[in-house]
């Protein structure tokens, strides 16, 4: 169907202009409101047709559907000016990203380089940003995935609950949005053998008191270990079993072990949540990285089992002989899971509603090298993403003094503003530089409030050592940064040998000089 005039108004069905999309998207960003929020996404979905549902609930939620499509920041430098009019609609954009993902061989990153130069070419200034945004996963406007599913229930007419049970179905939204928006209905969603779930995720607290305080219930709940492993959800029938990564992957081939492990179990059929990990000779985790090259080795996987065998460590049971349990309370899973799974395979666990006892529980496992603990309540039933408090994760948090070396510009939201990071620490060995120097051992742009973005965009550009005109501004180390991180990782990228782990800003410190930041010594030292 064609649009019978160029504005996102007139546009009909199953012809959705992208910059209704941008229209929307930006609206989003401008409300606090949730159900504001929810009314403007309900609106455009109701609009789509026929595919169009899909690609909208995508682009909204800051994703493409091609999850790899070999463009990079570098695609996003020096763009052709966007156009007056609107012409794109969501359908010419998914069809460029699909050709242009395809690409491969000798001259491939030019061929996506000029075929995203001529989408771009053809957009509007709300339309870059989006497309920006969507390129650099960048896009944060709010439209996060519990605003998106009460939209998607909105625009169907059914409750939030139906829609997410069938999204923990389903493994996703669009496709769900589709079949609810489009005349198939949600009866079509079940667990089947064989076709991963969603994962049902944990929000973060900064203590087991917090936790306790930010569960969806009171009483009892379950404290488990959490592993810094590689997450999996493993379906058996009969002797077929399937290992799928929490993105959906498929990784059935690389872990024989596992699959051997499973084959194990007492049981005709199931579908675990659970998680595999390296172990030491001395029953302490491997380093993260070891497990994560281990479950990446696509060739030689003999060896790699040899060298490095995977053990697996379940927490959860969804299904188990024929009988589904996503929707029943998380103490009736548990209950399941232990008289399914032997010991040795299962997560320890403690079922207390004193936040001390279950501090001291997650500080025993801290000690034996894991990351922390997630707090479960009990009544819990599965659903895919952070639904509510029905799971809080509690793990200790490593601050770091760093010194800032260099600013990247932003993409989508941060369009005009210095965003992105480079962190540094101090070397007064010289190991790995100049005595005295500063070496950088990792990126962040994430933390940051618009207040903080304006701040430093106008700090660094006072320390800029070349113009600002550049994607990357170099800075006088003199600003001072305090960054949470998750831990560090090898790394051949830096000069130290070592990158930091999901670091993100808490604030800048004018207190301090930068001879006073954190040591090359010490992050080093973090990767014991």
């Amino acid at each position: 169907m064609v649009c019978v005039e160029h504005e996102p108004e007139f546009c009909q069905a199953a012809c959705v202009l992208l910059a209704q999309v941008a229209a929307a998207s930006d609206a989003v960003a401008a409300t606090s409101s949730r159900r504001e929020k929810v009314g403007l996404l309900a609106a455009l979905l109701r609009r789509a047709g026929g595919d169009e549902v899909d690609l909208v609930v995508r682009y909204l939620s800051g994703e493409l559907r091609q999850r790899r499509t070999g463009l990079g920041y570098a695609a996003l430098r020096g763009l052709p000016p966007p156009v007056p009019t609107a012409t794109l609609t969501v359908g010419e954009v998914d069809s460029t990203f699909e050709g242009l993902s395809g690409l491969s061989g000798a001259g491939s990153t030019a061929g996506r380089r000029r075929a995203f130069t001529r989408l771009m070419s053809r957009a509007t200034e709300p339309e870059q940003r989006l497309l920006s945004g969507l390129v650099s996963g960048e896009l944060r406007q709010g439209a996060a995935a519990g605003v998106m599913t009460e939209a998607v229930a909105t625009a169907g007419g059914v409750s939030v609950a139906d829609v997410r049970v069938a999204v923990t179905l389903a493994g996703s939204l669009p496709p769900v949005a589709d079949a609810l928006l489009t005349g198939g209905g949600l009866g079509q969603f079940r667990l089947r053998l064989g076709t991963p779930v969603a994962p049902m995720l944990a929000k973060s607290a900064a203590s087991m008191e917090a936790a306790f305080g930010t569960l969806v219930e009171s009483g009892l709940a379950g404290v488990e270990w959490k592993l810094d492993g590689i997450r999996v959800q493993i379906h058996r029938s009969g002797a077929d079993v399937a290992v799928f990564s929490r993105s959906g992957d498929d990784l059935t081939s690389r872990v024989p072990d596992l699959v051997e492990q499973v084959r194990g179990v007492a049981v005709e059929s199931a579908v675990l949540d659970a998680e595999a990990l390296v172990l030491r000779p001395d029953g302490r985790p491997a380093r993260f990285q070891v497990t994560g090259s281990r479950v990446g080795r696509t060739v030689d996987v003999a060896g790699a089992v040899a060298a490095a065998p995977l053990s697996l460590v379940a927490f959860d049971l969804l299904h188990r002989d024929g009988a589904d349990l996503i929707a029943e309370p998380a103490t009736k899973r548990w209950e399941a899971l232990d008289d399914t799974v032997p010991t040795q395979a299962r997560i320890p666990r403690l079922l207390t509603d004193d936040p001390t006892g279950a501090a001291a529980f997650v500080a025993d496992a801290v000690a034996r090298g894991h990351e922390g603990g997630v707090l479960k309540a009990a009544s819990s039933a599965y659903l895919a993403g952070r639904r509510g408090a029905g799971w809080v994760k509690v793990k200790p948090r490593i601050v770091l003094d760093l010194v800032v070396l260099a600013a990247e510009w932003g993409h989508g939201r941060r369009t005009g503003t210095l965003s992105t990071i480079h962190l540094g620490a101090v070397d007064p060995s010289g190991a790995f530089g100049p005595p005295g120097g500063f070496v950088m051992l990792g990126k962040t742009f994430k933390g940051m409030t618009d207040r903080m973005l304006a701040w430093q965009t106008a700090r660094f550009g006072e320390l800029a050592t070349s113009g600002t005109d550049g994607w990357v501004v170099p800075v006088r180390p003199e600003q001072v940064v305090e960054v949470a991180i998750d831990g560090v990782q090898e790394s051949s990228r830096y000069p130290a040998g070592v990158a930091l782990r999901f670091a993100r800003v808490l604030r800048y410190r004018d207190d301090k000089r930068p001879d006073e930041v954190d040591t090359v010594t010490r992050v080093r030292a973090l990767l014991t």
